[in-house]
């Protein structure tokens, strides 16, 4: 079905067709004619498959008729970031360069006077975080009264961070008879309950499975040690030998494993850029701009890029940090694999996050492929035979626990034995302990033999003592 025929406006269908689309995805195709009938609808769809556009060009549409007034938006969009909020502003300046509409955009890190200007002019489109939304409301200048559409998009994201009580407070404020729409690529039973209450005899549009990656996402599981340098090693030897390879994203958990990482990679050479919630709307639009236009290869990030980003051509997803949520993952390797192009995704996951990676794979209802690093290491051998060394009790300064024990052993020369072992053994005051904390070689000589030169040993089964307990204690006759 071509885009003729869904009810779109001649202005609409023109700024559509000079972008180069001829034929709406399934989410569009079947969105669309509910919303100009005024209908609540309910939208459920993988992320990269234009919820976006689903709502953007029929608001155009039916925005052609009527006027905004002073502080009084005719239509209310609400987003989870300031990231979505500002890529909805650019659809709505692609696909409505033939209308004469004020759009305005309400999010944090922006000078709030500029914003209130705009407001003071009357806007068509408001798009806002519900946070810098509800601040402007409390300071009394804006009016709600007047929305006449609401839309609250990626609503489980929105939900997720905590903004229940700041959405159901919002839509309150708008008129009772307003139209709905929620967009949305996961429906957990709790975002089901809350619709029940938001929306009026809503159309459900459901285009593919809740919880579903795209086909076109080539997902695998990387297992690593527990350590973090290991995973980083790991990270950059995934990224050097992925082929073929373009530009990536690599989320992390927490915003300081962000940072951290970031630095890392960018000592090691790569060209990388990072963002997350606590650095400033400029930094952070600066990061964007430069890892879409090809300036960065790597965007390390937190998942406040997950959810809606629209940033094309992504030809990898590192997962640094298994998400705890597993939604979390379904959105964060959507990133690629994007309007039918193929992606890769891959999962760095370490024995603690085994638990993660089975809710997910609960979740999407598949397992994903493991493999270790070996597979993806073109310096495998290297790796088994550091691997082997830490084994061994090697530690990170090159000595092992042997080599430190004898050195303390022989620091004021070697001990002088009690004449029960021959001088050309190891003096029998020194312990043999390895790294699997047995008992001491020394232990296993009579008492009789080593009553003379040492206290009393522990009886029993001594193999859960730490191995600094069981070392040989000399006392004087």
């Amino acid at each position: 079905m071509p885009f003729s025929q869904l009810g779109l406006s001649e202005k609409v269908l023109a700024t559509v067709a000079a972008s180069g689309y001829t034929t709406p995805t399934p989410i569009q195709e079947q969105a669309i004619p509910h919303v100009l009938a005024r209908r609540d609808v309910l939208g459920i769809a993988q992320t990269g498959t234009g919820k976006t556009a689903a709502f953007v060009l029929p608001m155009l549409t039916m925005l052609e008729t009527g006027r905004a007034r002073a502080r009084m938006p005719r239509t209310l969009i609400l987003e989870p970031t300031r990231e979505l909020a500002a890529q909805v502003q650019e659809s709505f300046e692609k696909y409505g360069a033939k209308h004469k509409l004020n759009v305005a955009l309400l999010i944090g890190g922006v000078s709030f006077d500029d914003q209130d200007n705009k407001i003071m002019r009357g806007v068509d489109v408001l798009i806002a975080t519900p946070g810098r939304l509800l601040d402007h409301f409390e300071r009394g200048r804006l009016l709600m009264s007047g929305v006449e559409l609401l839309v609250i998009d990626e609503a489980d994201r929105m939900l997720d961070m905590g903004f229940i009580p700041d959405i159901e407070r919002i839509c309150k404020l708008v008129p009772f008879t307003r139209q709905t729409l929620f967009f949305t690529a996961t429906m957990p039973p709790e975002i089901r309950r809350i619709t029940e209450q938001f929306l009026h005899n809503p159309v459900k549009v459901e285009v593919s499975r809740p919880a579903t990656a795209a086909t076109t996402i080539t997902q695998k599981l990387v297992k690593t040690g527990r350590e973090t340098h290991e995973k980083r090693d790991v990270l950059r030897r995934l990224i050097k030998s992925a082929d073929p390879f373009k530009n990536a994203i690599i989320f992390c958990n927490r915003k300081t494993e962000v940072a951290t990482l970031h630095r890392s990679l960018v000592k090691h050479g790569f060209n990388a850029v990072c963002l997350h919630g606590d650095m400033e709307q400029s930094a952070r639009t600066a990061a964007l701009d430069k890892f879409r236009k090809g300036e960065a290869s790597l965007l390390v990030a937190s998942d406040v890029a997950a959810r809606g980003l629209d940033i094309p051509d992504v030809s990898h997803v590192f997962n640094f940090d298994v998400p705890h949520h597993p939604d979390d993952y379904i959105h964060r390797i959507g990133r690629t694999g994007r309007a039918g192009k193929s992606g890769v995704a891959i999962t760095i996951a370490s024995p603690a996050d085994q638990k993660s990676v089975a809710a997910i794979e609960k979740l999407t209802g598949m397992t994903i492929e493991a493999s270790n690093d070996a597979e993806f290491d073109p310096m495998a051998p290297q790796s088994e035979a550091r691997h082997n060394e830490r084994e061994s009790g090697k530690s990170r300064g090159g000595r092992s626990r042997q080599s430190r024990d004898h050195g303390k052993g022989q620091k004021h020369g070697p001990r002088r034995d009690s004449g029960h072992a021959s001088q050309d053994a190891k003096p029998a005051a020194v312990a043999r302990i390895d790294n699997t904390r047995k008992r001491p070689a020394a232990l296993d000589r009579p008492a009789a033999e080593r009553a003379p030169e040492r206290a009393a040993e522990p009886a029993g089964d001594t193999s859960h003592l730490p191995a600094f307990l069981l070392r040989p204690i000399r006392v004087k006759a």
